[in-house]
């Protein structure tokens, strides 16, 4: 099959895949947010930082090896795949041991019992990893639709019958950790692929070398980004955690949508291209051009509805949550260009540049941090805005000189879809304030989004 073709089919199933997904997940937590509290998500929200630390160091950057990198043999697979599954053992003892202490920072005894199951999803899922990564390097996303779907769903039914009988945020914990379970076993079904029994120094020597900077700069990133919630978890409420997490999931679930669809495919996409940079420029491009034509919009009418977004969906309780969303929301547009830009130099093999980038931003995201800090919680929402802009600058730098391709050209390619966006959200503003803020909240997010929809179109 051609590349083309294995894109257009990689694209369809991970389109499937990811509104399938991204629409049940978003269902299922409109129903646990209104049986559960604030507080209880905030509790989640608090180990998250642990769980993707953890994921990060298992994984190594060996997995992203492995899909970028030609003439594989079974010794490769076999050798990442132990190599994960001790890894995931040692990390969770590690964790195991840490849970009095995290709880103790956060001021929360019952962490310590949740982080302990909850974690074990750690263990779970480094049995699949590598029969994941198969299925990505061979874009092949059918397969992978038809085991994530069932698990979601059987996951989230656990959760809801757990919430609607009042176990609070263990329903939560047993969900997370009843998707991963049959998500495992459904890859151990499915896949033909068997690891041998066989370790090797030289493979791992060799995945590693090109992993250990992608993992550093996971593990930084990892830190910087879930710097947010470990600050307001120590110094206010789990219910504040709780609106930031709510309030983020909410944004990101656009991003995850339009953005990963095209994501999951253009990593390995990219990698078959990577030698011929007028080709990767173009198509780099277009589909920049194409996630952010998407995304723009979508996120700056609903920072614009917020309000009666919230409420329709989560009710009351979570309006203080509001705020939060619409600061983050401009975050959510410049999320895809990070990620993008990036994916150029993992592809290109240079993950030297990749931990170098990231050590700058992050000394950049701590300054901002010590700074924003000294005015709450919108201090720091607002630091981290004008934090991922000057990031732009900082990701597109050797990125568009392995392209040709500048942070001023890439600015003058996206900055008028962006700015269209703006002024069409500004008029559905207006229209929402004087025309429709009395009706109720349906009404007002079909005819406000409609009316967004319409011009959008019409205007670009």
């Amino acid at each position: 099959m051609s590349i083309k073709k294995k894109a257009v089919s990689g694209a369809f199933w991970t389109t499937i895949q990811t509104f399938s997904s991204q629409g049940i997940g978003f269902i299922v937590s409109i129903i646990l947010a209104r049986l559960l509290e604030p507080e209880q998500f905030g509790l989640i929200g608090m180990l998250g930082v642990v769980m993707a630390l953890s994921n990060t160091i298992i994984n190594g950057g060996l997995t992203q090896s492995l899909i970028r990198s030609s003439n594989l043999v079974e010794e490769d697979y076999s050798t990442v795949f132990f190599f994960n599954l001790i890894g995931s053992l040692f990390i969770y003892f590690i964790v195991f041991l840490s849970a009095p202490f995290i709880a103790d920072f956060y001021k929360q005894e019952q962490l310590e019992s949740i982080i302990k199951v909850y974690c074990l999803t750690l263990i779970i899922n480094a049995f699949s990893t590598v029969q994941m990564t198969r299925l990505t390097k061979s874009m092949d996303f059918k397969i992978q639709m038809k085991i994530s779907i069932p698990s979601l769903i059987i996951g989230s039914s656990v959760g809801i019958l757990l919430a609607y009988s009042g176990s609070g945020v263990w329903s939560l914990v047993w969900s997370a950790l009843i998707q991963s379970l049959v998500a495992t076993i459904q890859l151990w079904y499915s896949s033909k692929w068997r690891p041998l029994w066989v370790f090797s120094r030289d493979k791992f020597y060799f995945h590693f070398h090109f992993g250990f900077k992608l993992m550093f700069s996971g593990i930084l990133d990892t830190l910087f980004t879930n710097a947010y919630t470990i600050i307001i978890g120590k110094f206010f409420s789990p219910s504040q955690v709780g609106y930031y997490n709510r309030a983020n999931a909410l944004q990101m679930l656009p991003v995850s949508n339009l953005s990963s669809i095209i994501t999951r495919v253009s990593f390995p996409l990219f990698a078959q291209i990577k030698e011929d940079n007028l080709r990767l420029k173009n198509i780099y491009k277009k589909i920049m051009q194409l996630v952010i034509y998407l995304v723009a919009p979508t996120l700056i009418f609903m920072a614009v509805l917020a309000e009666p977004l919230f409420r329709f969906l989560f009710t009351e309780k979570w309006l203080p949550a509001v705020p939060y969303f619409q600061i983050l929301c401009l975050n959510g547009i410049l999320y895809p260009i990070h990620s993008y830009n990036l994916q150029i130099l993992t592809v290109k093999g240079r993950s030297d540049l990749f931990l170098k980038l990231e050590i700058i931003k992050k000394i950049i995201t701590l300054l901002a941090l010590v700074v924003s800090f000294q005015f709450g919680i919108f201090g720091l929402l607002y630091g981290s805005v004008i934090t991922s802009i000057i990031c732009f600058f900082i990701n597109t730098h050797y990125s568009g000189k392995f392209l040709h391709y500048s942070s001023w050209e890439q600015m003058k390619d996206l900055l008028p879809i962006v700015l269209l966006s703006f002024l069409i959200g500004l008029l559905v503003f207006v229209f929402d304030l004087f025309l429709f803020v009395e009706l109720n909240d349906l009404l007002r997010l079909v005819i406000g989004s409609a009316i967004g929809i319409l011009l959008y179109l019409i205007s670009s």
